[in-house]
Protein backbone atom coordinates (compact mmCIF):
# COMPACT_ATOMS: atom_id res chain seq x y z
CA UNK A 1 0.00 0.00 0.00
CA UNK A 2 1.37 3.71 -1.11
CA UNK A 3 1.36 6.67 0.66
CA UNK A 4 -1.83 8.07 -0.69
CA UNK A 5 -4.16 4.54 -0.23
CA UNK A 6 -3.00 5.34 3.48
CA UNK A 7 -4.64 8.78 3.31
CA UNK A 8 -7.99 7.54 1.48
CA UNK A 9 -8.23 5.29 4.58
CA UNK A 10 -8.09 8.40 6.62
CA UNK A 11 -10.32 10.57 4.66
CA UNK A 12 -12.93 7.78 4.05
CA UNK A 13 -13.28 7.88 8.24
CA UNK A 14 -14.43 11.55 8.29
CA UNK A 15 -18.13 10.75 6.74
CA UNK A 16 -18.13 7.48 8.29
CA UNK A 17 -20.83 7.44 11.37
CA UNK A 18 -19.23 8.12 14.17
CA UNK A 19 -19.88 5.83 17.40
CA UNK A 20 -18.27 8.21 20.12
CA UNK A 21 -20.83 9.42 22.50
CA UNK A 22 -21.09 12.56 23.63
CA UNK A 23 -20.76 13.15 27.21
CA UNK A 24 -22.99 14.11 29.21
CA UNK A 25 -25.45 14.42 26.81
CA UNK A 26 -25.56 10.37 25.85
CA UNK A 27 -25.40 8.12 29.04
CA UNK A 28 -26.44 4.58 29.46
CA UNK A 29 -28.41 3.96 32.50
CA UNK A 30 -26.30 2.54 35.39
CA UNK A 31 -26.68 -0.64 36.65
CA UNK A 32 -28.69 -1.43 39.71
CA UNK A 33 -25.64 -2.75 41.57
CA UNK A 34 -23.40 0.45 40.48
CA UNK A 35 -21.00 1.32 42.77
CA UNK A 36 -20.45 4.94 43.48
CA UNK A 37 -20.18 7.31 46.74
CA UNK A 38 -21.06 5.68 49.79
CA UNK A 39 -23.45 6.79 52.31
CA UNK A 40 -23.75 5.59 56.08
CA UNK A 41 -27.74 4.65 57.05
CA UNK A 42 -29.91 5.03 60.00
CA UNK A 43 -32.68 3.46 61.17
CA UNK A 44 -36.06 4.31 60.47
CA UNK A 45 -36.27 5.55 64.19
CA UNK A 46 -33.62 8.14 63.37
CA UNK A 47 -30.60 6.17 64.66
CA UNK A 48 -27.36 5.34 62.78
CA UNK A 49 -26.62 1.91 61.47
CA UNK A 50 -23.03 1.72 62.39
CA UNK A 51 -21.49 0.31 65.56
CA UNK A 52 -17.64 0.96 64.83
CA UNK A 53 -16.83 -2.64 64.47
CA UNK A 54 -14.04 -1.43 61.95
CA UNK A 55 -14.81 -4.72 59.81
CA UNK A 56 -15.42 -2.49 56.49
CA UNK A 57 -11.76 -0.79 57.73
CA UNK A 58 -10.23 -4.21 58.16
CA UNK A 59 -11.23 -5.60 54.79
CA UNK A 60 -10.65 -2.66 52.43
CA UNK A 61 -7.85 -3.94 50.01
CA UNK A 62 -6.85 0.03 49.28
CA UNK A 63 -7.35 0.57 53.21
CA UNK A 64 -9.00 3.91 52.80
CA UNK A 65 -11.48 3.49 55.45
CA UNK A 66 -10.54 4.39 59.13
CA UNK A 67 -13.06 3.70 62.00
CA UNK A 68 -13.38 4.36 65.41
CA UNK A 69 -16.06 3.21 67.77
CA UNK A 70 -16.68 4.84 71.12
CA UNK A 71 -19.56 3.54 73.91
CA UNK A 72 -22.71 4.99 73.33
CA UNK A 73 -23.87 7.76 75.76
CA UNK A 74 -27.06 6.22 78.67
CA UNK A 75 -28.77 9.16 78.13
CA UNK A 76 -28.55 10.42 74.08
CA UNK A 77 -27.17 6.72 72.47
CA UNK A 78 -26.84 7.24 68.90
CA UNK A 79 -27.19 3.51 67.42
CA UNK A 80 -29.08 0.85 68.94
CA UNK A 81 -25.94 -1.02 69.96
CA UNK A 82 -23.68 -0.65 72.91
CA UNK A 83 -21.05 1.42 70.26
CA UNK A 84 -21.28 3.70 67.58
CA UNK A 85 -18.81 4.84 64.77
CA UNK A 86 -17.45 8.06 66.70
CA UNK A 87 -14.91 8.52 63.86
CA UNK A 88 -15.51 7.13 60.53
CA UNK A 89 -13.58 8.35 57.03
CA UNK A 90 -13.35 6.92 53.63
CA UNK A 91 -10.79 8.53 51.58
CA UNK A 92 -11.79 8.75 47.94
CA UNK A 93 -8.49 9.57 46.59
CA UNK A 94 -7.22 5.72 47.87
CA UNK A 95 -11.29 3.82 46.90
CA UNK A 96 -12.14 1.70 44.15
CA UNK A 97 -15.37 1.05 44.90
CA UNK A 98 -15.02 -2.94 45.63
CA UNK A 99 -18.11 -2.87 47.64
CA UNK A 100 -16.26 -5.25 50.17
CA UNK A 101 -17.17 -2.84 53.09
CA UNK A 102 -20.42 -3.60 51.92
CA UNK A 103 -20.60 -7.17 52.14
CA UNK A 104 -18.58 -6.99 55.81
CA UNK A 105 -21.03 -4.59 57.58
CA UNK A 106 -23.19 -6.62 60.07
CA UNK A 107 -25.97 -3.78 60.34
CA UNK A 108 -26.16 -2.28 57.04
CA UNK A 109 -24.52 0.78 57.72
CA UNK A 110 -22.58 1.52 54.94
CA UNK A 111 -24.03 1.05 51.26
CA UNK A 112 -22.68 2.85 47.93
CA UNK A 113 -24.87 5.18 45.90
CA UNK A 114 -25.12 5.59 42.23
CA UNK A 115 -23.35 8.64 42.24
CA UNK A 116 -19.98 8.40 40.65
CA UNK A 117 -19.59 12.22 38.95
CA UNK A 118 -17.52 14.07 41.57
CA UNK A 119 -14.25 15.78 41.74
CA UNK A 120 -12.19 17.66 44.36
CA UNK A 121 -10.29 21.01 44.49
CA UNK A 122 -8.04 19.66 46.81
CA UNK A 123 -7.07 16.68 49.04
CA UNK A 124 -9.05 17.11 52.25
CA UNK A 125 -12.40 17.65 50.26
CA UNK A 126 -11.48 13.65 48.77
CA UNK A 127 -11.42 12.64 53.00
CA UNK A 128 -15.26 12.04 53.45
CA UNK A 129 -16.10 12.29 57.44
CA UNK A 130 -19.04 10.87 59.05
CA UNK A 131 -20.62 14.34 58.79
CA UNK A 132 -20.52 14.18 55.34
CA UNK A 133 -21.09 10.53 54.87
CA UNK A 134 -24.64 9.84 57.39
CA UNK A 135 -28.24 10.45 55.86
CA UNK A 136 -30.01 13.57 57.14
CA UNK A 137 -33.15 13.79 58.48
CA UNK A 138 -34.82 12.23 56.00
CA UNK A 139 -32.76 9.36 55.03
CA UNK A 140 -31.62 11.31 51.56
CA UNK A 141 -27.45 11.50 50.96
CA UNK A 142 -25.71 14.58 52.24
CA UNK A 143 -24.96 15.66 48.68
CA UNK A 144 -21.55 18.16 48.55
CA UNK A 145 -20.96 21.28 46.10
CA UNK A 146 -18.69 19.37 44.20
CA UNK A 147 -21.00 16.54 43.36
CA UNK A 148 -23.05 15.90 39.99
CA UNK A 149 -26.38 14.34 41.91
CA UNK A 150 -28.94 12.91 39.22
CA UNK A 151 -32.47 11.26 40.14
CA UNK A 152 -32.14 7.80 41.04
CA UNK A 153 -28.38 7.88 41.56
CA UNK A 154 -29.59 7.60 46.17
CA UNK A 155 -32.02 4.78 45.56
CA UNK A 156 -31.22 0.84 45.85
CA UNK A 157 -27.55 1.55 46.94
CA UNK A 158 -25.63 -1.08 46.01
CA UNK A 159 -28.17 -3.31 44.82
CA UNK A 160 -27.54 -4.05 48.56
CA UNK A 161 -30.55 -6.78 48.89
CA UNK A 162 -28.45 -9.90 48.56
CA UNK A 163 -29.26 -13.14 49.33
CA UNK A 164 -27.69 -14.49 51.98
CA UNK A 165 -28.02 -18.31 54.44
CA UNK A 166 -26.49 -16.89 57.76
CA UNK A 167 -24.45 -19.74 59.21
CA UNK A 168 -24.77 -21.65 56.42
CA UNK A 169 -27.95 -23.01 56.46
CA UNK A 170 -29.49 -23.31 53.37
CA UNK A 171 -32.98 -22.62 54.66
CA UNK A 172 -32.18 -19.32 54.46
CA UNK A 173 -30.84 -18.45 51.24
CA UNK A 174 -33.12 -15.82 48.72
CA UNK A 175 -34.65 -14.92 51.95
CA UNK A 176 -34.89 -11.22 52.95
CA UNK A 177 -33.25 -10.63 55.78
CA UNK A 178 -32.31 -6.69 55.99
CA UNK A 179 -33.82 -4.44 58.15
CA UNK A 180 -35.59 -1.07 57.27
CA UNK A 181 -33.91 2.33 56.66
CA UNK A 182 -34.43 5.46 57.33
CA UNK A 183 -36.95 7.01 54.49
CA UNK A 184 -36.98 4.37 52.34
CA UNK A 185 -38.37 1.70 54.46
CA UNK A 186 -37.41 -2.24 53.71
CA UNK A 187 -36.32 -2.41 50.31
CA UNK A 188 -38.33 -4.62 48.04
CA UNK A 189 -36.93 -7.98 46.83
CA UNK A 190 -34.22 -8.86 43.85
CA UNK A 191 -35.13 -11.10 41.01
CA UNK A 192 -35.30 -14.61 42.86
CA UNK A 193 -35.82 -13.66 46.32
CA UNK A 194 -38.49 -13.87 48.30
CA UNK A 195 -39.96 -11.92 51.79
CA UNK A 196 -41.20 -14.89 53.21
CA UNK A 197 -40.97 -18.67 52.82
CA UNK A 198 -44.42 -20.51 53.01
CA UNK A 199 -42.99 -24.04 53.85
CA UNK A 200 -40.77 -22.07 56.96
CA UNK A 201 -42.02 -21.78 60.01
CA UNK A 202 -41.32 -19.86 63.23
CA UNK A 203 -39.62 -23.21 63.94
CA UNK A 204 -37.53 -23.80 61.48
CA UNK A 205 -35.52 -20.53 62.77
CA UNK A 206 -34.95 -22.04 66.80
CA UNK A 207 -32.07 -24.20 67.67
CA UNK A 208 -32.96 -28.00 67.96
CA UNK A 209 -33.12 -27.53 72.25
CA UNK A 210 -35.25 -24.58 71.34
CA UNK A 211 -37.94 -26.58 69.38
CA UNK A 212 -38.65 -29.05 71.89
CA UNK A 213 -39.21 -26.64 74.33
CA UNK A 214 -41.68 -25.47 72.49
CA UNK A 215 -43.24 -28.79 72.06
Amino acid sequence: MGYLDGFKVTFKKLFEERVTTEYPKEKRPKPPRFHGRHVLNRYEDGMEKCIGCELCAGVCPAKCIYVRGADNPETEPVSPGERYGYVYEINYLRCIHCDLCVEACPTEAITESKLFEFSFANRSDAIYTKDELVVDDDGQPKRQPWELWHDGDDLATSGWMRATAPSGNPDYQNRVGWSGELGYGVRAPETGQQEKFPELSDLDFLTEDQAEEQH
